[in-house]
């Protein structure tokens, strides 16, 4: 039987305990991954070959929870006010943390003090894409046609995304007519573009390479530093001459701020582990990904190069809020 001094001791020893100390084993319910964009569209497809294998992992459904619109800022708004106990992440790219940050005057949730960077899964930047049977095959040939046709119209993933910038990037450098629209979502635009409501478009590698293997796309180039392994025959914008988009992009999962460090610990373990494994690099790849799984500190400091750099894009694009 426990007497009145083990009841007090035992009561001292759990206010001596932290707070993560207290609670149940991680995870005790379902998990919960909110990816960016639309159901269906590329993030969504990740999170769902991530969530397979957290759930095999930890004997736990894992739920993948779309909530579009706004240019994320939705979904990484609904992330940032979960409750910090691990069972709710935002899977995304740089546009709910860069972009918005330095496009918006007011957010609804603060990119740095609200969340907790879990790791960056790969890289990856938006490329260029054209109907099949579009005239023009490079981006020089494009641009040549552009002048002679006119006014053009593209579609992105929503204002201020990366696409957006490296639209009115080559605007501005070329002195093409380029109009934006922007979307709710990739899938839609790409409808449209074969329903030619748009002239041309950029895509997420993964959609690029589905798309160009079924016939109805050509890319006729890829931002970022270094071509990608999916798609090795399709030159960078730096390698036909233009300058200015050799900015990665990347697929990164957040917490909510104040996660307690053990399960922040939990969630890097698997994601390194899983995103290391065959299958999941060979899907990465196959989507036009450059397989990484980095850790949280590794995650803040490619943050902290890329904000300078893409507030220098955005100001050369000459974007600004809409």
């Amino acid at each position: 039987m426990f007497n009145r001094r083990s009841l007090l001791a035992g009561a001292a020893l759990s206010a001596a305990l932290p707070a993560w100390a207290q609670t149940a084993p991680f995870p005790n319910r379902p998990i919960r991954i909110v990816p960016f964009g639309t159901g269906g569209g590329p993030i969504d497809t990740l999170a769902r070959a991530y969530g397979e294998k957290l759930s095999a992992r930890w004997n736990q459904p894992v739920v993948v929870d779309a909530k579009p619109g706004a240019s994320g800022i939705i979904a990484a708004d609904f992330v940032a006010k979960a409750a910090p106990d691990g069972h709710t992440v935002l899977m995304t790219l740089p546009l709910t943390h860069v972009n918005n940050h330095i496009l918006q005057a007011k957010l609804p949730y603060d990119p740095v003090k609200d969340f907790q960077p879990l790791s960056m899964l790969a890289t990856g930047g938006p490329m260029l894409v054209a109907r099949a049977n579009a005239p023009y095959s490079d981006l020089k040939e494009f641009i040549a046609f552009a002048k002679t046709k006119g006014r053009m119209t593209y579609g992105t993933w929503g204002n201020g995304s990366t696409a957006h910038l490296f639209g009115e990037l080559l605007r501005r450098q070329t002195g093409a007519d380029l109009v934006h629209v922007p979307y709710k979502a990739e899938a839609a635009a790409h409808n449209d573009l074969f329903g030619e409501q748009l002239d041309f478009a950029w895509a997420n590698p993964s959609t690029a390479r589905n798309q160009t293997q079924g016939g109805k796309m050509k890319v006729l180039g890829i931002s970022g530093t270094s071509r990608v392994s999916a798609m090795p025959n399709v030159p960078t914008f730096k390698e036909q001459g233009f300058q200015g988009f050799d900015i990665d992009s990347w697929i990164g999962i957040y917490a909510p701020a104040n996660t307690p460090q053990p399960i922040v610990q939990a969630w890097v373990t698997a994601l390194r582990e899983i995103t290391a494994m065959p299958d999941v690099k060979a899907r990465l790849t196959a989507f036009g990904f450059e397989p990484l799984g980095n850790t949280p500190t590794e995650f803040m400091e490619r943050y902290r190069q890329d904000y300078p750099r893409m507030a220098e894009l955005i100001k050369a694009a000459g974007v600004t809020a809409e």
